[in-house]
């Protein structure tokens, strides 16, 4: 899909139409959260849904921010992820498979970005794509890459893929930190 088209919709711009292909379905700014659940506007009227992560600042440094999806939130999933680290001291730069933040068939909350810094320069942005979540046939893809500055003043990048291992029909999402709150911003839009 050409962003040219959509550009004004992605970036969240007053008065877009809401009858287009992507659509603003929730934007909402947090304060002290203890967990964001989103609960209405994940259906069958878009085949993918692309949540925003703007300035997520945990209360607790090193906290893991974490989702996870379906009534109880403990859905069945498979997953893979992998690292970039870069420290300001530039004496460490490393891209690597890690082994303990994955899940094989497991029901636990998955780790989107773990040792987000809670300084006042310290936060994480980026996104998370689902796919197809109301599909009572096939499993539900989705992928995700974040950048996050960790308490140990290293710039990471987190890239997550899997399936959450169900037929049936996803309606909700939970986003969460590891321990404590967390402020910031979260956007969902569904794409047709």
């Amino acid at each position: 899909m050409p962003l040219g088209f959509h550009k004004a919709t992605l970036f969240g711009v007053a008065g877009v139409s809401a009858t287009g292909d992507v659509v603003l379905l929730h934007d909402q700014d947090y304060t002290n959260a203890t967990s964001v659940s989103i609960t209405s506007g994940i259906n069958s009227t878009y085949g993918e849904y692309i949540f925003r992560f703007y300035n997520i600042n945990p209360a607790t440094d090193n906290a893991e921010f974490e989702f996870q999806a379906g009534s109880g939130y403990n859905t069945t999933m498979t997953t893979t992820v992998f690292a970039t680290d870069h420290n300001e001291s530039d004496s460490t730069a490393e891209v690597g498979y890690k082994t303990s933040n994955d899940q094989a068939q497991g029901t636990s909350y998955q780790w989107i970005a773990k040792n987000i810094g809670s300084d006042a320069d310290q936060n994480l942005g980026g996104e998370l794509h689902l796919f197809s979540p109301s599909s009572t046939t096939y499993a539900k893809q989705f992928y995700l890459t974040v950048n996050n500055m960790v308490g140990s003043d290293y710039t990471q990048n987190y890239f997550v893929a899997g399936y959450f291992n169900t037929t049936s029909a996803l309606t909700q999402v939970d986003f969460k930190m590891s321990t404590g709150n967390f402020d910031g911003t979260i956007k969902m839009w569904g794409v047709k």
